[in-house]
Order: C-alpha cells, then sequence, then structure tokens
C-alpha cells in the first residue's frame, strides 16, 4: 500500500508523464489493493525496466558528447562529470549548446575571413596586372585567360618541333632555339664564303664592294641595249645581236 501511495503521488504530479496510469479492464472491485494486481499498474515493471535502460544510454550518451566537446572545444579543460551516479538532461544541453555557440561563431569568422581574403585577392590581382578599376578586372581577367591559353599552345607545339618531352621547362626550350639559331646562322655564312669564294670575312666585304663598283654600269648598259635592240628580255639580247650580223 505504501509502494501504491507513492505511486498515487508520482501520477498527481505536474511533472509526471503520460498515459503512465492505464486502468485495469473490468470492474474497479477487482483491484487486489495488497498486491496491487489489476489496479492499472501492470506495465510498470516493464517501463521501470525501460527508463533503466535510457539512464544508462544517457551515460554513454553524454560521454560520448565530451569526446565531441573535446575534440572542437580543446581549450575546455573542465573535468567531465562521467562518475556522476546520476546525468542529467540538462547537462547533455549544456554540452550541445556550447558547441552550437562555438560552431556559429567559427561560421561567422570564416565569413568574415573569407570577404577579407577575396578582398585582398582581387587588391593583389590589380597590382600584378594593372587593373584601375573593379570593372576593368573582368575583361582583363578574360585577356590574362586568352594569352595563356595561347602561349600554353605555342609551348606545346614547341616542344613537339623539337621533340622535347612535355615537362621540359621553358628555359629549356629556348635554350634549344637558340641552339638551333646559331646552327641556321654558321650553315647561312657557310653558304656565302661558299658562294662567295672565300673563308674569311674581309675577303667577302671585298667581293661585295667590287659587286657594288661593277653592278650598276653592267646594269645601266644591259638597260641600254634593251632599248636599243626593242626588246624587253635579257635571254633575247644575243639572239638580237646575232640578228644584226
Amino acid at each position: 500500500l505504501k509502494v501504491l501511495s507513492c505511486i498515487d503521488s508520482i501520477l498527481q504530479s505536474p511533472r509526471a508523464p503520460p498515459l503512465i496510469f492505464r486502468p485495469s479492464k473490468g470492474p474497479v472491485q477487482n483491484c487486489n489493493k495488497e498486491n496491487g494486481q489489476g489496479c492499472g499498474f501492470e506495465h510498470l515493471p516493464l517501463t521501470i525496466e525501460m527508463w533503466a535502460d535510457q539512464l544508462i544510454a544517457l551515460k554513454d550518451l553524454h560521454r560520448s558528447l565530451r569526446k565531441l566537446s573535446l575534440e572542437l572545444l580543446p581549450w575546455n579543460t573542465k573535468e567531465p562529470q562521467d562518475n556522476r551516479e546520476s546525468i542529467r538532461v540538462e547537462d547533455l544541453q549544456l554540452i550541445v549548446d556550447a558547441i552550437l555557440e562555438e560552431l556559429e561563431h567559427k561560421e561567422k569568422n570564416s565569413q568574415t575571413q573569407s570577404l577579407q581574403t577575396l578582398s585582398a585577392i582581387v587588391s593583389h590581382f590589380q597590382k600584378l596586372f594593372d587593373v584601375n578599376s573593379l570593372n576593368g578586372v573582368y575583361p582583363r581577367m578574360n585577356e590574362v585567360y586568352i594569352k595563356l591559353g595561347e602561349m600554353t599552345n605555342a609551348m606545346k607545339n614547341l616542344h613537339e618541333l623539337l621533340e622535347l618531352d612535355s615537362s621540359a621547362p621553358p628555359t629549356v626550350v629556348v635554350d634549344t632555339v637558340g641552339k638551333l639559331c646559331d646552327i641556321i646562322n654558321k650553315n647561312v655564312t657557310e653558304q656565302v664564303q661558299q658562294l662567295l669564294g672565300t673563308q674569311d670575312i674581309h675577303s667577302i666585304i671585298n667581293k661585295l664592294e667590287e659587286h657594288e663598283c661593277f653592278f650598276p654600269p653592267f646594269q645601266a648598259l644591259i638597260q641600254d641595249l634593251l632599248c636599243l635592240l626593242e626588246i624587253s628580255n635579257v635571254d633575247d639580247i644575243l639572239p638580237a645581236v646575232e640578228n644584226l650580223k
């Protein structure tokens, strides 16, 4: 009866869970107050077992939240209360509120930092590519992108033409082109020397000076012959002279 009286006081409490009391089927007179059977409390053992399991799970949940709090809030050196006999929902709520507050704070800071970072990036781009206003940033970006594509294609073609590895840096490409230019210039010099029949630069200069002295009068003579013979082709001069014999 004392137990039933305690149960009655719990049921009458404003904080009592709903539907904790289930009226028994059948007339009230069948209730056996000595053993509590048939008075609507037959389900209480299962409910109490469920509550006991939930209390154990509540302690495990508190331990997990403490671990999460230490990961997200490592500066929080407050000792955990896992060894307490009972864990309250308020304890869990405090941990969750602290984590949520820190996450909101981080999100606000990240947004502020991101805006500052974007502003610094735009300013740096303006300095690098000589852009005076924000309106000129996008056109200059497009221009840089087009130029970069052209340079990339040019370097790719040079790698293929020079038979270089695709990973070869631009300095290697420039050195290879320079060597080819030296080879071409050397071959041109040798060909000029063979054409003029000389092997030194002074002889080449003398040959060119002789050519400058000889060619203008010779050209004037040829022009006079073309006019005199009334022809327009140099190859026709000899046949025309032979016809005059």
